[in-house]
């Protein structure tokens, strides 16, 4: 075989190989990154997806989605009444838990809103949330199942109570992070 020849071949098997060394390197760091920024609603998301793939695709539009909306920084005005009012909530509770959990959100969706996050559904909110506040999804999904049972009148006091310590949870992270991160103002 003539050193032509061998190139020939050679050459474009190199090539083949260094783009799929690319390629997988591409795809770790991607799946590293949504792993990292999404924390354990990576995991659920791919355990209810038809494929990893598919997952990942889906982390990667609600990213897109979350990019596009307007998250703002509260004024310390807004922050001053969110946590005066989540007060007021918490002294409901002692006479009346159903209607504080229920009171707790209100809250939450309204801080949301005020936040900048859309809030035309549960499902939503939790996609557009998990993006930035991927830590406190399981409290927000707890929290809202339990509002669900009191809805019905079928909550036990302790899961009341342990609804206002999940909706606490998310609480606090938006009313922290509505304290004037500029990481929230995208280009």
């Amino acid at each position: 075989m003539s050193t032509g020849t061998l190139l020939a071949i050679i050459i474009p098997v190199v090539v083949v190989v260094a783009l799929l060394a690319v390629a997988i390197t591409l795809l770790v760091n991607r799946r590293r990154h949504l792993q990292e920024r999404f924390g354990p609603e990576y995991e659920r998301t791919i355990e209810g997806a038809d494929s990893r793939l598919a997952g990942e695709r889906e982390l990667r539009s609600r990213e897109r989605r979350h990019d596009a909306l307007d998250i703002k920084p509260l004024p310390s005005s807004s922050r001053e009444r969110y946590s005066r009012d989540w007060a007021g909530v918490q002294e409901e509770f002692v006479d009346r838990p159903e209607e504080a959990v229920h009171d707790a959100d209100r809250l939450v969706t309204s801080l949301m809103h005020e936040r900048g996050y859309p809030t035309e559904g549960f499902e939503q909110q939790l996609r557009d949330l998990s993006v930035e506040h991927s830590r406190t999804m399981e409290h927000y999904r707890a929290a809202h199942e339990v509002d669900a049972l009191g809805t019905a009148h079928r909550a036990t006091t302790e899961q009341l109570r342990g609804a206002m310590v999940h909706y606490r949870a998310l609480f606090d992270e938006l009313l922290a992070d509505g304290g004037g991160g500029a990481r929230h103002a995208r280009a």
